[in-house]
């Protein structure tokens, strides 16, 4: 790899757009070099945006995300921030968990909906 990448360079890597790139840019969540009016992000930058993206999947937002990235090379051996995306990761498995009961529930009142309907419709052509 280069020691540098373009902002295409990196939307192409991870299938994003230049304009997210942009977006997290001006969060300052990435912080590129300039040369002209060209960005060259660094192998540093590569690395936080697979880090926000990654958090982006397992449900962190991008605050949540940002936290994480900023403790990264803080003492402990990256304790701190181990312990933090665990905690996170806790928090975002019990809100799933908790939508998932809920979902169950609700396709089991459809199902029953869905039988109620059909046995009326049943109704309706036998007795027609």
């Amino acid at each position: 790899m280069q020691n540098t990448l373009t902002i295409s360079d990196l939307a192409q890597e991870f299938g994003v757009t230049t304009r997210t790139i942009r977006f997290y840019e001006e969060k300052g969540l990435l912080n590129p070099q300039r040369d002209g009016p060209h960005r060259r992000y660094s192998a540093g930058d590569r690395t936080k945006l697979r880090l926000i993206l990654r958090g982006k999947r397992l449900g962190l937002t991008l605050d949540e995300s940002a936290e994480i990235i900023g403790m990264y090379g803080s003492p402990g051996n990256n304790r701190r921030q181990l312990e933090t995306l665990l905690h996170r990761i806790g928090e975002k498995r019990a809100e799933l968990l908790a939508r998932r009961r809920e979902l169950d529930a609700m396709l089991q009142e459809m199902d029953q909906a869905e039988r109620k309907c059909r046995s009326a419709l049943e109704q309706l052509e036998s007795g027609s």
